[in-house]
């Protein structure tokens, strides 16, 4: 009998090295005892790994692997002996990995899932707070994860937080960064994390702001947001009431919403409006993009216009000036625009995400392509432009434009050339971004590629035209 010590529940490479030194030997997965520590098995006698061919070794596909990475941080305590089983059948079968119907995959496969599911609750349910420590300013979050997820997870929390000290407590371990280190720590319990801090008011304010009882789906939040997660999220605490007060908010709404055929928008308080909007936003600090960029830049165009226009960012030239399309591709814009017989000048142009994202390479700033994070949080912003300018057709121009527009991610190709009913009411339309036609290398397919272009837009100038 085998006993495979690892080192820590999410030991991935200790498991990998055992595993394959006992396949390259033929040991039997019943042969094997795993587990975690140095602590030993008196029911079992402890054989010594077999010894390792020089030059020996296998190869399986990439996919096993990606599985088991996730499937390993699992809390199940048979995962280590059914990778193993999994692995040794996939060396008698390399086809295996293909078989969705086989029962072992599947079980390991389930894994997996529930890992992934596991990280992406810690992505969006970690609240930091703020307190103070011997070295200033430092942000602390508890949470409770369901799997030994925390290690493969720092990494998402030092990109997105990289300029802050942070701490997140769990019951299994800490992991602690000081700007430049990760460190890892033992176990904490709840009471080792504050319980709130001065900015909470101003979230909880915000939330039962941007709450949407008209949109309120119970079955869906509990099964995105359990109850379990509830009690570290501040906001957590109004959903209750919220709930309960939703049909009553919905009433409401419907008995005071202005009829657009009895009662037409009126320009000077759309106008108040659309200001009060584009003030707050100066002050976005919604994703991380606000460090560095100049300034948020925010749609511009007439606040009745029937076309809206949706971009993906501001590049360097429109973050100079704060106002969307002014650069190169703005003018391509421009260009194209008139040869379809648009008028710039009637629709409104805003970009997905507002804040310019990009590297520096010398004095240079390249652009950089948002990513959902970014597309997600910018999104609250756009939401109000159309819910303001009430648009009847809506154009992305390009697939972070489409996402924030649809909520999902498309492919241009395949959404490109047909009418999307929004959820609104409104038209929306998808083509490209003109900077990608200024990429294009060959100038014969830029051509024929700009020529598309026009075409998409002609298509939408005879839709606006249609409907009025």
């Amino acid at each position: 009998m085998y006993r495979i010590a690892l080192t820590a529940p999410d030991d991935f490479d200790g498991w990998r090295a055992a595993a394959r030194q006992l396949a390259l030997a033929g040991v039997d997965p019943a042969d094997i005892v795993w587990q975690v520590g140095e602590h030993s098995v008196d029911l079992f006698g402890d054989t010594p790994l077999p010894a390792e061919r020089p030059g020996a070794g296998f190869a399986v596909p990439r996919a096993f692997v990606d599985l088991a990475e996730k499937a390993i941080l699992h809390s199940e305590p048979a995962r280590f002996a059914l990778l193993y089983a999994l692995l040794c059948r996939l060396r008698a079968r390399p086809g295996l990995m293909e078989d969705k119907a086989d029962p072992l995959l599947r079980r390991v496969d389930m894994l997996a899932k529930a890992v992934r599911r596991d990280i992406h609750k810690m992505r969006a349910f970690v609240r930091f707070r703020e307190m103070a420590d011997a070295q200033g300013e430092r942000f602390v979050a508890w949470f409770e994860p369901e799997h030994h997820i925390v290690r493969a997870n720092a990494g998402f929390f030092i990109r997105r937080f990289a300029a802050m000290r942070w701490s997140i407590l769990t019951p299994e371990i800490s992991i602690h960064w000081d700007g430049a280190t990760l460190t890892q720590g033992p176990g904490a319990q709840r009471g080792d994390a504050p319980d709130g801090d001065p900015v909470e008011a101003l979230w909880k304010g915000y939330y039962a702001a941007i709450f949407n009882p008209a949109r309120l789906k119970t079955g869906a939040m509990l099964s995105e947001m359990p109850k379990k997660y509830w009690r570290n999220l501040p906001e957590a605490a109004l959903i209750p009431d919220l709930i309960a007060g939703a049909q009553a908010r919905e009433a409401a709404m419907i008995a005071t919403a202005p009829l657009p055929e009895k009662a037409p928008k009126r320009q000077g308080d759309v106008a108040t409006v659309w200001a009060t909007i584009r003030g707050k936003a100066m002050g976005c600090t919604r994703c991380p993009l606000h460090r560095d960029a100049t300034q948020m830049v925010f749609g511009e165009g007439p606040l009745d216009a029937s076309l809206m226009l949706i971009g993906e960012q501001p590049g360097d030239q429109e973050d100079l000036a704060g106002r969307p399309f002014v650069g190169p591709a703005g003018q391509l814009l421009d260009r194209a625009l008139a040869q379809a017989g648009v008028d710039r000048s009637r629709a409104y142009v805003t970009n997905a995400v507002k804040h310019f994202k990009f590297e520096r390479q010398g004095k240079r700033r390249l652009h950089q392509s948002p990513d959902a994070g970014e597309i997600e949080a910018c999104r609250w912003w756009l939401g109000q432009e159309i819910d303001l300018i009430r648009p009847r057709i809506i154009v992305a121009l390009g697939a972070s434009a489409a996402r924030a527009m649809l909520g999902k991610a498309v492919t241009i190709g395949r959404a490109r050339g047909a009418a999307i009913a929004l959820e609104d009411g409104a038209e929306g339309w998808v083509t490209v971004h003109p900077s990608y036609l200024l990429r294009l290398p060959d100038a014969e397919r830029q051509a024929a590629e700009q020529a598309r272009f026009v075409d998409d837009l002609r298509v939408v100038a005879e839709r606006v035209n249609a409907l009025g």
